[in-house]
């Protein structure tokens, strides 16, 4: 497709903050107002706007499609989503272990636990530490918890949630990335720490290495843009 606009501006609307294309705004693949937030998101949207050339590069539109997902699916019903959040809850990587006495049991204990455990505290819940792959089920009671936790978040925390907890396929990463002072690169390191602990016995692997490097980067610009809904 070819550009078919000049001027990329955001202006404030009602909600939030909307991009315009030579004065008109832009609306969601699904056809709603594509409301921003904050003032923060919105130019973030427009730099990708901008920043296109004579022809519109579909795939170059990752903030746009993350946002058009908040608006368009999440915000009319989040259920399904919160759902599969606390799917990752209840098998998250992080409470899956190696054998007390395998190497890399220490590694996962050193890496993982203190996050485990300053999650816990902060949650105020319990959960389940499983040696091996069969899985157990975490209590009810911290479900019923991270369920309350996930519904009182926006459509849009939801959206970036869910990218973080996916690629990390861990609710504990998702929502410890939540915090101001979240170390994104220590927790993408937690994600990964399995991966990592496979290279240093076998070696890299170029393909996985250009893999891992992608996720990384949609882990990094999800956390990114949950960092502009505090403005």
């Amino acid at each position: 497709m070819k550009r078919f606009y000049k001027q990329v501006d955001v202006a404030p609307v009602d909600g939030g903050w909307q991009v315009t294309l030579d004065g008109r705004g832009i609306k969601t693949q699904g056809g709603r107002p594509q409301v921003a937030a904050t003032r923060a998101m919105a130019e973030a949207l427009a730099i990708e706007w901008a920043d296109q050339g004579e022809e519109i590069d579909p795939t170059a539109f990752a903030m746009r499609d993350q946002t058009d997902y908040a608006i368009d699916v999440i915000a009319r019903d989040a259920a399904e989503v919160i759902d599969k959040l606390l799917s990752y809850g209840d098998t998250d990587t992080l409470l899956y272990r190696a054998d007390p006495d395998e190497p890399l049991y220490h590694r996962q204990q050193q890496d993982w636990e203190p996050l485990v455990c300053a999650f816990e505290a902060r949650e105020g819940v319990r959960l389940n530490r499983i040696s091996g792959v069969m899985h157990r089920p975490q209590p009810d009671e911290t479900m019923a918890s991270l369920r309350a936790r996930l519904e009182a978040q926006d459509a849009f925390t939801l959206a970036g949630l869910q990218v973080l907890t996916s690629l990390s396929a861990s609710l504990t990463i998702g929502l410890s990335a939540l915090e101001p002072d979240a170390n994104v690169e220590r927790l993408w390191q937690f994600a990964n720490l399995e991966e990592e602990w496979q290279v240093e016995l076998w070696g890299k692997d170029e393909q996985a290495e250009a893999r891992n490097a992608k996720r990384r980067d949609a882990f990094i610009s999800a956390h990114q843009w949950l960092g502009m809904l505090r403005g």
